[in-house]
C-alpha cells in the first residue's frame, strides 16, 4: 500500500513545495492549512507521516502532537519551523515529534529526513507485527489467522462436541491429523486413548486383525492374543488415515462397527462392545473414489456425516509467515543457531511459492534454511531453488549462443532482473525496490535504460 503522508502547512507555497517533492518519491499526500482541519484528516484517515508547521493560523503544531501522544498507531512526525523557532522545535521534540527542520527547507535534506522516518516507522510497524505472531495462541497446536482457518476452529468446536463420525478432507500436508487430534481434545473424550493408524501402510492380510484383534491360534503365528486398534481406542477416538486404501470387505465390517458399536475379532466366538468414535480422512477426491468402487458409498455417507475440509496452505494468505516465523524460532532453537527473521526478499519468495506439500513442506523448507543461514537472518539463497525459481527464467537461454558470444552487458542483467522482480510484485515497485535493495529513483533508472535491442537498432 502507497504510504501516505500530511502536510499541515498553511503557506501554500511551501505545500505545493513539499507535495511535489513527496508525489515524485510515489507517497500519497493529503494537505491541511489549519489545526482543525488537520485533527479532521487524522481522525479520518490512516497516515504514516505528519509534516506539520508549528504555527498555525488557528494554533499550534505541537497541539498535534499532544494529541497523537497516546495513539500506538501514531504516524511519524517531522516539525517544520522558521529559523527562529528552533526552542519550540525542541519542545516539540520533547512532546514526541520524530525530528524537525528549519526554514528555508533543503530538498535534498528534506527527502533524505522523510525516507528515515518512514523506514523508522516500517521497522516499528514490523516489530510490532512479529510480536503479535509471537503472541499468538495455538488452536490446540495450529496456528492461523486468516478466515479459512478461523471458520476451521470454529467448525472444529461444533464438531467436536458431537458423537458421529467425522471425515475430514484436505490435501497432503495440511494438518489433517492435528484437526483429528484437536476434535479429540475438545470433545468430551478428552483424556481417553487417541489412536491414529495409516490404513495404507498395514499390510492387506493383517488389516482386519489389527483393527479387531484375535485370540491365540486363530491363524499360524497367532500365539497370543491381540487387542486390536479398536479395542486399544476404546472410549477415546480413532483415526483412520487415508480411509480409501481399507479393502472393500473390511470398509464393510467397519460400517458395521459405526452402526452397531460391535466388533468380533478374529478367532473369536462371539461379539464385543466398542465405544470409539470414528474419525476418517483422505487426501483423495472421494467422490472420484466412490465412483471408481474404491470407498463403498454406504460407507461415505456414513462417514461424511460431519465433514471438514482444511484448507491448503496456498489460501491462508499471512498464516504463511506467521508459520515460517514460528518454525523459524523452533528450528533456530532446537540448532542453536543465532537466526532472528527474514530478509525482505526472502519473505516475498515464501509469499509467491505455492507451497504445493503444504504446511509440511514449508517446515522442512524452514528446518533447512536455518541450517544454511550464515548471519541472523534467512535470505533467498538460504532457500531451495524451487523457490527462487529458475535462473533462466531472469537471464534467458538464448540458443546457439557460444561460449562467449551475444551474452548480455551487466546494465542488461540488471534491468533484466528488475523486471523480472517487478513483475512477482504485481507491478508494486516500492517492494520491487525493497527487494533488490535499492531505492525506488534508482529503480526508476535502471527500467528507464534502453535494452540492448534497442541499442543495436540506434
Amino acid at each position: 500500500m502507497t504510504e501516505q503522508v500530511l502536510i499541515v502547512e498553511d503557506d501554500a507555497g511551501v505545500r505545493d513545495l513539499l507535495r511535489d517533492e513527496l508525489e515524485a518519491e510515489g507517497l500519497f499526500v493529503f494537505e491541511s492549512e489549519t489545526l482543525k482541519q488537520a485533527r479532521e484528516r487524522l481522525n479520518g484517515h490512516h497516515v504514516d507521516l505528519l509534516i506539520t508547521d508549528l504555527r498555525l493560523p488557528d494554533g499550534s503544531g505541537q497541539e498535534l502532537l499532544g494529541v497523537l501522544a497516546d495513539d500506538d498507531d501514531a504516524p511519524a512526525s517531522l516539525v517544520i519551523t522558521a529559523f527562529g523557532g528552533v526552542r519550540d522545535a525542541v519542545a516539540a521534540l520533547k512532546l514526541g515529534a520524530d525530528d524537525f527542520l528549519t526554514k528555508p527547507l533543503d530538498p535534498d535534506h528534506f527527502l533524505l529526513t522523510v525516507r528515515r522516518l518512514l523506514e523508522h516507522r516500517r521497522m516499528r510497524d514490523e516489530l510490532t507485527r512479529y510480536r503479535s505472531l509471537e503472541d499468538g495462541e495455538s488452536f490446540h497446536g495450529m496456528y492461523g489467522s486468516s478466515p479459512c482457518m478461523r471458520r476451521l476452529f470454529e467448525q472444529i468446536q461444533l464438531i467436536a462436541q458431537g458423537e458421529g463420525a467425522v471425515l475430514i478432507l484436505g490435501e497432503s500436508g495440511t494438518g489433517k491429523e492435528l484437526v483429528a487430534r484437536a476434535l479429540h481434545e475438545g470433545s468430551p473424550r478428552a483424556g481417553r486413548p487417541f489412536v491414529a493408524v495409516n490404513c495404507a501402510g498395514i499390510p492387506g492380510e493383517l488389516m482386519e486383525s489389527e483393527f479387531f484383534g484375535h485370540v491365540a491360534g486363530a491363524f499360524t503365528g497367532a500365539r497370543n492374543n491381540h487387542s486390536g486398534l479398536f479395542r486399544q481406542a476404546n472410549g477415546g477416538t480413532l483415526l483412520l488415515d487415508e480411509i480409501g486404501e481399507m479393502p472393500l470387505n473390511l470398509q464393510a465390517k467397519l460400517l458395521r462397527v459405526l452402526e452397531e458399536g460391535r466388533i468380533r475379532p478374529v478367532g473369536a466366538s462371539g461379539e464385543e462392545e466398542v465405544d470409539v468414535r470414528i474419525v476418517a480422512a483422505t487426501n483423495r477426491d472421494v467422490h472420484a473414489q466412490v465412483k471408481a468402487g474404491d470407498l463403498r458409498e454406504d460407507l461415505y455417507f456414513r462417514l461424511e456425516t460431519f465433514a471438514v475440509e482444511v484448507p491448503p496452505l496456498r489460501e491462508r494468505g499471512d498464516d504463511r509467515e506467521l508459520l515460517a516465523s514460528r518454525f523459524l524460532r523452533e528450528f533456530a532453537a532446537r540448532q542453536e543457531r543465532p537466526v532472528e527473521g527474514f530478509t525482505a526478499a526472502a519473505l516475498a519468495l515464501i509469499q509467491r511459492y505455492p507451497f504445493p506439500g503444504n504446511v509440511r513442506e514449508l517446515r522442512n523448507v524452514i528446518e533447512r534454511a536455518v541450517l544454511f543461514c550464515r548471519g541472523n537472518e534467512i535470505r533467498p539463497e538460504d532457500l531451495p531453488a524451487r523457490l527462487r525459481g529458475s535462473d533462466d527464467d531472469v537471464l534467458g537461454t538464448p540458443e546457439g549462443v557460444g561460449p562467449f558470444g551475444d551474452l548480455p552487458t551487466l546494465e542488461d542483467l540488471q534491468q533484466r532482473y528488475a523486471r523480472y522482480v517487478l513483475s512477482h510484485t504485481g507491478g508494486n515497485k516500492k517492494q520491487a525496490a525493497s527487494i533488490l535493495g535499492v531505492t525506488r529513483s534508482t529503480l526508476y533508472r535502471w527500467l528507464d535504460r534502453p535494452t540492448e535491442a534497442a541499442r543495436d537498432e540506434t
